[in-house]
């Protein structure tokens, strides 16, 4: 996680979360929810049933104007120009080295109206480094203070929040979004998540983040919706294999490293990066990060070393049970040369050597219907 200074910010959320009996621990700068009832219990309430999360820590840049697209398109690796108004894209602002100034999700407003959501403790750096490169050819503006964030994740969020929800959501496609009211409050309603779960993010004014947060609660709870904390979302962010700033991906590793070539868009035209990734991927990449599971009894965690042979050649960048498959796995960067399916080294836990072995991902992914 980067560091952060100042003091630590709070979401609206803040007194209700404490009300609900939540462990609150410091976060990219703020004073989050790590679990209420449990981590492990509310991991299973979002694989089986629905999760309620504040992530109201997270920003969102708003970049408008006639130059908006261009801006855009210089900024991030992805190729913006392909959404259409209402869509979402993941992408990434990268360096001049292909390297990662934070993992973001594009948001498509107008043609000339973009938000970008961005990591809470990057968000002060994201709004410097766009403002640096871009600012001449676009209006950027940092509206996180107007937004609380909420997500619904789970196989019967839909369900849950279609009852309070005044557009269908069964027209909504994962990875789109629309303008619409849940409860009678206006909101931008995304059909996103960070949990490898079906699910929906709620952009809100903050003013209505206790409202809405107590009316879905009340409104799922016969349907077993559970307030969830940040633990949880840490280990279902991990079964889904989706990388987390500041341990897996961060300033030191490029996007190809990190086994996000799909949304590297040479083809597109220039952005910055491009030359480090256009020469990285004809040359081939000497590092990847890698998802592995643990053969030996042993948990991984972030910063094991990684050996073969009892040499060091990695190190794991995130780790842990996982629950939904009743085994330990991890994340980590290891030489080209061990990234193949079904490679094994091992990982030191607590000075000794655990065998793991390289698998498929992502760990989990979620039954979808025919």
């Amino acid at each position: 996680m980067s560091a952060v200074t100042g003091p630590v910010k709070r979401t609206p959320l803040f007194e209700t979360h404490r009300q609900l009996g939540a462990r609150m621990i410091p976060f990219g700068g703020w004073e989050m929810p790590v679990q209420y009832a449990g981590i492990l219990e509310e991991h299973r309430a979002v694989r089986e049933r629905a999760g309620l999360f504040d992530i109201s820590h997270m920003g969102e840049i708003e970049i408008s104007g006639h130059g908006a697209l261009d801006a855009v398109q210089y900024l991030t690796s992805n190729d913006a120009s392909r959404l259409s108004v209402g869509e979402v894209q993941y992408s990434v602002l990268t360096t001049p080295e292909g390297t990662f100034v934070d993992d973001i999700t594009v948001y498509k407003w107008a043609d000339d109206r973009y938000w970008l959501t961005v990591n809470a403790a990057n968000t002060e750096k994201d709004v410097a480094w766009i403002r640096d490169h871009v600012a001449h050819v676009a209006e950027i503006r940092n509206i996180s203070a107007d937004i609380a964030l909420l997500a619904i994740q789970g196989p019967r969020a839909q369900e849950i929040l279609e009852r309070l929800a005044s557009v269908e959501l069964s027209r909504l496609k994962y990875y789109f979004f629309v303008e619409g009211r849940v409860a009678g409050i206006g909101c931008c309603i995304s059909r996103t998540g960070y949990t490898g779960e079906d699910g929906f993010e709620l952009y809100i004014p903050p003013q209505h983040a206790v409202t809405l947060w107590n009316t879905l609660l009340e409104a799922g709870a016969p349907a077993g919706l559970q307030p969830c904390g940040l633990g949880a979302r840490d280990t279902l962010r991990l079964e889904a294999k989706m990388a987390l700033y500041g341990q897996d991906i961060d300033d030191r590793h490029t996007v190809l490293e990190a086994d996000l070539g799909w949304i590297v868009k040479l083809e597109k035209g220039e952005f910055i990066g491009r030359e480090a990734l256009a020469r990285q991927k004809a040359e081939g990449v000497s590092r990847k990060l890698v998802g592995f599971e643990m053969v030996g009894r042993g948990i991984a965690r972030p910063h094991y070393t990684i050996v073969r042979d009892r040499v060091p050649i990695g190190e794991v960048t995130s780790g842990g049970p996982a629950p939904s498959l009743e085994k330990n796995i991890g994340l980590g960067y290891v030489p080209a040369q061990y990234a193949a399916i079904g490679t094994e080294f091992d990982v030191v836990v607590r000075g000794q050597p655990v065998t793991a072995r390289v698998i498929r991902t992502p760990f989990y992914k979620r039954q979808r219907c025919s």
